[in-house]
């Protein structure tokens, strides 16, 4: 009875998110393997064709003609991988980037939807049977997880709350600060949820198996031309797997390629962690002085990292 019970789910799953006819669901020309491909080279560190070809179970010649079909939409350039060049590395192009964009909106947009018919008492057993699925059709494995298995994305419905009580709660739980500091971060994390642009400004949620495990903002700062980098934060049971370089990462790339001259950001002295990702990622020091906030009597300093004047 189990096969038939797992293969009638089959059915069931498939035809209910409507696999079988992606394109239609989501109003774009691409199948479902082709979106999964966008998505994975639009969120996965390794961007090598060989690594896309392992991560997703493909066949070397299909996968070999859906990129060249991306390569002709100009989705996508390839070129010979830095560290072996043997390997062809891929990544998106402005408009690929765009495309996979767009999907991940549909698709979430599509998911949302499906949500809306379920009672939201029965939502965390929804989820909680689905963590069950995975868990136990991976034979109940506890790998350590991978740096690959991150995935850095736009904010979904509840990430920017998340934000907020993340915040308060490790830098309480860390540092003892009180809910000054909470009072802060929600008024920053407000701010952007009401008026901010799109074009210049955005958030970035680092994901885990399935949960938020970290998270930067970028946003326009009263100096003309600048950026400002705001609420790094990483799970400290997430830390060790470079999230933190990747968040600071997808945030100085940005501000570059919207056109910033510089990115700044305020921090405090005895979040000595972050201070070293920012060091590595080009950042000076400009200030430091000390306050007594949220509690405790702090150094703050004031960070500074020309555009103009470096590259990634």
């Amino acid at each position: 009875m189990t096969v038939q019970e797992i293969r009638a789910f089959n059915r069931f799953y498939t035809n209910l998110i409507g696999a079988l006819d992606y394109s239609r669901q989501l109003h774009a020309p691409y199948t479902l393997t082709e979106s999964r491909v966008l998505y994975e080279l639009a969120h996965s560190p390794r961007t090598d064709a060989a690594d896309l070809r392992t991560e997703l179970c493909l066949d070397s010649g299909y996968l070999s003609r859906l990129l060249a079909k991306f390569e002709k939409d100009g989705l996508i350039e390839r070129a010979p991988s830095e560290k072996d060049t043997r390997r062809r590395r891929v990544t998106l192009t402005d408009r690929g980037r765009g495309t996979a964009d767009l999907l991940d909106e549909r698709s979430r947009e599509a998911v949302g939807s499906l949500l809306s018919t379920v009672p939201p008492e029965d939502r965390p057993r929804l989820a909680g049977a689905m963590r069950d699925i995975r868990e136990i059709l991976s034979d109940g494995r506890r790998r350590p997880p991978r740096r690959e298995d991150v995935l850095l994305r736009t904010p979904g419905p509840g990430d920017l709350g998340w934000i907020v009580q993340r915040n308060a709660a490790l830098y309480t739980a860390e540092y003892g600060w009180n809910t000054d500091y909470e009072g802060l971060v929600a008024r920053i994390v407000a701010d952007f949820a009401e008026d901010h642009d799109p074009h210049l400004e955005r958030v970035w949620i680092a994901e885990l198996d399935g949960r938020p495990t970290g998270c930067v903002m970028c946003v326009r700062d009263e100096a003309p031309g600048a950026a400002r980098l705001r609420l790094l934060l990483v799970e400290p049971d997430a830390r060790g797997l470079g999230i933190g370089d990747r968040l600071v990462g997808a945030c100085v790339e940005f501000a570059r390629g919207v056109g910033y001259r510089e990115v700044l950001l305020w921090t405090n002295d005895v979040l000595s962690a972050a201070r070293r990702i920012y060091q590595r990622h080009g950042f000076v020091l400009l200030d430091e002085k000390p306050h007594r906030s949220f509690g405790a009597d702090l150094i703050g300093q004031d960070w500074r990292l020309d555009l103009h004047g470096t590259q990634e």
